[in-house]
C-alpha cells in the first residue's frame, strides 16, 4: 500500500476523478443533450481512459461502482484497460452526504455499513484505492459546528481504516466547500481546524499515514466574497495551512478542484510547486470537472467527435502533470 500511495503521487503525474454518480453524470450529459443510460456512460469513459498517452499524467483513476464492472466495447474490465495504460483503479466508497442529526443544514457522509465486505469484494475486482469525501460548509460564524467536522473526521478514519485492512490505500477527503461569502482567512481557519481534527482521528484509529493520501480543498475565498484572493496568495495561504496540519508521513496530497475552472485550477497547482518551497508531500491533483469539461464538450455523445475529445483530455492531463512540477505556464494553454 505504501508504493501504491507513492506511485499515485509520482512526479508530474495525478489523478483523474471519473466517480460521478448515477445522478450526477446524468447532469454532465443535460449539459450536451446526451441520453444518460449505460451505454452511454461507458462510451463516454472508455473514451477517456483509452486516449493515448494519458497514463504519462494520469497515475489513477477514481472509479464509481457502476464503471468498476463495466467493460470496454472489446470485452476487457476497465480495470484492465486502465492497468494496461499505466494507470492504478480506484473505486469512491462512501454513500454521500446526508443531513446531519441535530444540525440539518450540515452533512455527514454515510455509507460506513457494509463497507468491509464492499471493500473486498472492490480489490477482488481490481481497484487498489478508494476515496472518501466529507462535505464541510462554511456559513456564518455557526457553521462549521464541531460536531460536523468531529463526525465527519471520525467517519473518515474509521473509512480510512477498514480500506487499510482490506489492502486498499484510502484517499481521505475533507471538502470545505467554496460556496458562500466567507473571505480567505475564515476558509484558512475551518481548513486547518477540520484537517487538525481529521489527522487527530486517523491516529486514534491507527490508521497508517504512509499508505494514505490526503485529497482537500484548496484554501480559497467564498464563490461570493467580494475581494477574492488572488493566485499567489491562494498558493501560499493554502501551503501555510497544510504545513501547519498535516503530518510529514503523508506522501502526497492531491487537492480536488471543487468547481473551479480547470484554467484556475492548473495555476493554482502549480503556484504552489512553483514556491520553491521544500515539502514533506508531493503536491499533486485528483480533478474531475477540471479534466473532464473540456473532453466532455468536444464529443457531445457523438462516436466522430472521440479524436478531438481524447486531445483535450489529454491537453488537460498534460497542463496539470505540468502544475504538479511547477513547470506550467500560460503559453501551454494559447498554444492548445
Amino acid at each position: 500500500m505504501d508504493d501504491i500511495a507513492k506511485a499515485i503521487v509520482a512526479d508530474g503525474k495525478g489523478i483523474l476523478a471519473a466517480d460521478e454518480s448515477t445522478g450526477t453524470i446524468r447532469k454532465r450529459f443535460d449539459s450536451i443533450n446526451v441520453e444518460s443510460v449505460e451505454d452511454t456512460r461507458r462510451a463516454y469513459r472508455e473514451m477517456l481512459f483509452t486516449t493515448e498517452g494519458a497514463g504519462e499524467a494520469i497515475s489513477g483513476v477514481i472509479l464509481y461502482d457502476e464503471t468498476l464492472r463495466q467493460k470496454a466495447a472489446d470485452g476487457t474490465p476497465f480495470a484492465k484497460v486502465l492497468e494496461g495504460a499505466g494507470m492504478i483503479p480506484g473505486i469512491k466508497v462512501d454513500a454521500g452526504a446526508k443531513p446531519l442529526a441535530g444540525s440539518p443544514d450540515e452533512k455527514v457522509t454515510e455509507g460506513l455499513d457494509g463497507l468491509r465486505e464492499r471493500c473486498k469484494e472492490y480489490y477482488e475486482l481490481g481497484a487498489r484505492f478508494a476515496k472518501w469525501r466529507a462535505v464541510i460548509t462554511i456559513a456564518g460564524d455557526e457553521h462549521p459546528s464541531q460536531a460536523c467536522i468531529s463526525a465527519n473526521a471520525h467517519a473518515l478514519a474509521r473509512y480510512a481504516a477498514l480500506c487499510q485492512e482490506a489492502n486498499l490505500v484510502p484517499i481521505v477527503e475533507p471538502e470545505v466547500l467554496m460556496d458562500g461569502g466567507h473571505d480567505i482567512d475564515r476558509c484558512a481557519e475551518v481548513t486547518e481546524a477540520t484537517l487538525a481534527e481529521v489527522y487527530n482521528q486517523l491516529r486514534i484509529q491507527n490508521v497508517r499515514l504512509e499508505a494514505t493520501l490526503l485529497k482537500p480543498n484548496m484554501v480559497l475565498s467564498g464563490t461570493d466574497c467580494a475581494q477574492q484572493a488572488g493566485v499567489d496568495e491562494v498558493a501560499r495561504r493554502t501551503v501555510e495551512v497544510l504545513r501547519r496540519a498535516v503530518p510529514a508521513a503523508v506522501p502526497g496530497i492531491v487537492f480536488l478542484s471543487g468547481g473551479q475552472s480547470d484554467v484556475l485550477a492548473t495555476e493554482h497547482l502549480n503556484a504552489m510547486n512553483a514556491l520553491g518551497e521544500t515539502l514533506p508531500w508531493k503536491l499533486s491533483f485528483s480533478y474531475g470537472r477540471a479534466l473532464q469539461a473540456a473532453p466532455l464538450k468536444a464529443w457531445g455523445g457523438k462516436a466522430e467527435n472521440v479524436p478531438a475529445a481524447q486531445q483535450a483530455f489529454l491537453h488537460r492531463a498534460r497542463a496539470n502533470g505540468a502544475a504538479a512540477l511547477g513547470t506550467w505556464s500560460m503559453e501551454m494553454e494559447q498554444a492548445a
